[in-house]
């Protein structure tokens, strides 16, 4: 597998002071008063928790969010093979259709690979395209996380040429459907080859790391609801004092985001989210115990919760499957053992959400980099193959039951209706409520467009 690409650093590092990694208490209201007036007013100012807030607040005046809209992305990282998964071509010779058999779904004529039964009962809810033009993605979530082929992996330090993902799009543009939560949070094991930031938009619309974040949603230790009660009323007795010491608008913002930041400590609203031990043992079972069935189950809480865009990623390269000699094995040993989580977890996730009202308003992606080569190599296995790829979608109160394009009867290029990247992100964007003809500064103030090369939306869908 090929050496994973950088990212750009994630930016929730710094740590709101009500929150302490290491138990530090960082406001340190137990010291004098004349201490917290030195440090706690430059800590409250530039907690990362009240940024956030104020992050998602101007980011909800400048998209005009109305009614409240949330993308899944499940990121099968390493690169499913189309053939062996949803563009089954049992009629190619062996080499070509590989070891599995395919079968009938709910669509008259239409069939995908006989390890995923699921997916073929759920295949009215469902749209298979199967004509995705990969050909400027590589081994990276670069491109097909920011559905643009000009975000392109280079190994030269300027991965992406600056470009963001649709997560951190959606976090600028859209902000979250809750006070005080992301509006992008990725869960994924590694951060670095499976999660496409922000590039160059700007730090405050990376992804939040959802581990991270849910070990940082806990008390400093020591640290007692009635304390921060306290300290709230001591927040509240320096308004005057801060007032006098800066008399502008950018104080009293940090001043309501601050007091945002208390209300959602207080009111335990993120951390529940993260909390899969109030899922019922029924629920948990339903969407698999295992690392992608775990973190769908989360990511429906983290919608339920208020997260715009949640990515999933259930291991690093877990789909690369160029033969049994490697770690992650051919397509009979590696690929196979996989395809029953990933019917189950499909299942789960748009069953779910539909039985909780929330399908419709939620867009429901599953995809990779690429496809994989349609001739089996000599070591049992795929290698990379970017002329083309299939993927699913589900929810967003789309069009589904279809399936869009075809590759030939190899399964080697596109045979018909192309979709590309950016007609990927134009859908995504339409449905978030977001204009497909906004721009974003770089910083070095030229305007970028959030969808580039004449993308629209994928019309078969709306």
């Amino acid at each position: 597998m090929a050496t994973p690409c950088r990212s750009v650093e994630h930016v929730h590092s710094g740590i709101s002071p009500l929150f302490s990694p290491a138990g530090g208490d960082l406001i340190r209201v137990g010291s004098t008063r004349r201490g917290f007036l030195q440090t706690g007013l430059k800590g409250l100012a530039g907690a990362s928790l009240p940024s956030l807030l104020q992050s998602r607040a101007l980011a909800a005046v400048e998209g005009s969010a109305k009614s409240p809209t949330s993308v899944i992305l499940f990121w099968l990282s390493g690169g499913p093979s189309h053939i062996d998964m949803w563009d089954p071509k049992p009629d190619a010779p062996r080499e070509i259709r590989g070891p599995f058999g395919s079968i009938p779904t709910k669509l008259p004529g239409v069939h995908v690979c006989e390890h995923l039964p699921l997916t073929a009962k759920l295949m009215d809810k469902l749209t298979l395209i199967r004509s995705v033009d990969c050909s400027a993605s590589n081994h990276t979530p670069i491109t097909m996380q920011a559905c643009n082929p000009l975000a392109r992996r280079t190994n030269d330090g300027k991965d992406g040429d600056g470009w963001p993902s649709m997560g951190a799009i959606a976090a600028k543009f859209r902000g979250a459907n809750a006070p005080g939560m992301p509006g992008f949070v990725g869960l994924a094991d590694s951060w670095v080859s499976d999660v496409w930031g922000a590039g160059a938009m700007g730090h405050a619309f990376e992804p939040a790391n959802g581990k991270e974040l849910a070990g940082r949603l806990k008390l400093s230790e020591g640290v007692t609801i009635d304390r921060l009660g306290d300290r709230r009323s001591l927040l509240g007795s320096l308004d005057g004092l801060k007032r006098r010491i800066e008399n502008s608008e950018q104080i009293a913002a940090t001043d309501e985001f601050t007091h945002q930041a208390y209300d959602v400590l207080l009111s335990g609203r993120a951390q529940k989210a993260f909390n899969l031990e109030e899922e019922s043992a029924t629920m948990r079972d339903f969407y698999g115990r295992d690392s992608i069935g775990e973190k769908a189950l989360l990511a429906r809480r983290l919608v339920e919760a208020g997260v715009t865009f949640t990515l999933v990623s259930g291991a690093w390269g877990y789909f690369d499957h160029h033969g049994d000699a490697v770690r992650w094995g051919g397509i009979e040993k590696g690929l196979k053992p996989l395809l029953p989580s990933v019917d189950r977890t499909l299942h789960a996730i748009v069953t779910d959400l539909e039985s909780r009202g929330l399908l419709d308003s939620t867009l429901v992606l599953m995809m990779g980099e690429f496809g994989r080569g349609p001739v089996i190599n000599k070591d049992a296995g795929r290698d990379h193959w970017p002329r083309v790829m299939s993927m699913v979608m589900a929810g967003g109160g789309l069009r589904h039951g279809q399936v869009i394009g075809s590759t030939d009867k190899g399964g080697y290029d596109i045979a018909s209706r192309r979709v590309g990247p950016q007609d990927l992100a134009a859908t995504v964007f339409r449905h978030l409520g977001i204009d497909p003809g906004s721009h974003w500064t770089d910083p070095q103030g030229r305007p970028r467009p959030i969808v580039v090369e004449g993308g629209k939306p994928i019309a078969e869908l709306v």
